[in-house]
């Protein structure tokens, strides 16, 4: 009889995992926007390729990306870690499509405010626009 009762137990223990795993829905958009922030601050290509809806991968094949952004940004490393901060001004998130704005503290005391439209595409968000919310203004003090 314990045997039996230990076995219903682990298939309750099991069921309940599997149930918990099913409802959690992984990294939100903040997160994604954070991660596309940093990766285009560390010139991160692999990560921007990950993190980019088809609509930012400029129709090529993940080598071909990486090949024509790697050249495009060969001997630019002044544009590389320029941000002394990123954060999430605001999120607006409608179930499988986000909106987040974010603010990037750069190094020389300046800030810039992008916004990012997210979709939700086979369980990932992945960004599919990116455009300049608003640039140059003075950082708020860390």
């Amino acid at each position: 009889m314990p045997l039996i009762l230990a076995g219903i137990a682990f298939l309750f223990v099991i069921g309940a995992l599997a149930y918990l795993m099913a409802k959690d829905r992984g990294p939100g958009p903040e997160d994604a926007a954070m991660a596309y922030e940093l990766a285009w601050d560390r010139l991160d290509f692999e990560t921007l390729w990950t993190l980019s809806g088809i609509e930012l991968q400029d129709n090529l094949e993940r080598k071909e990306f990486l090949q024509a952004k790697r050249e495009a940004y060969r001997g630019r490393q002044q544009l590389e870690r320029l941000a002394r901060g990123v954060t999430i001004v605001s999120t607006t998130d409608d179930k499988d499509v986000a909106t987040v704005v974010t603010e990037i503290a750069l190094n020389d005391g300046h800030a810039v405010r992008d916004e990012l439209l997210l979709a939700r595409r086979d369980g990932r968000w992945k960004v599919t626009r990116y455009t300049l919310a608003r640039e140059g203004e003075p950082a708020p003090e860390a």
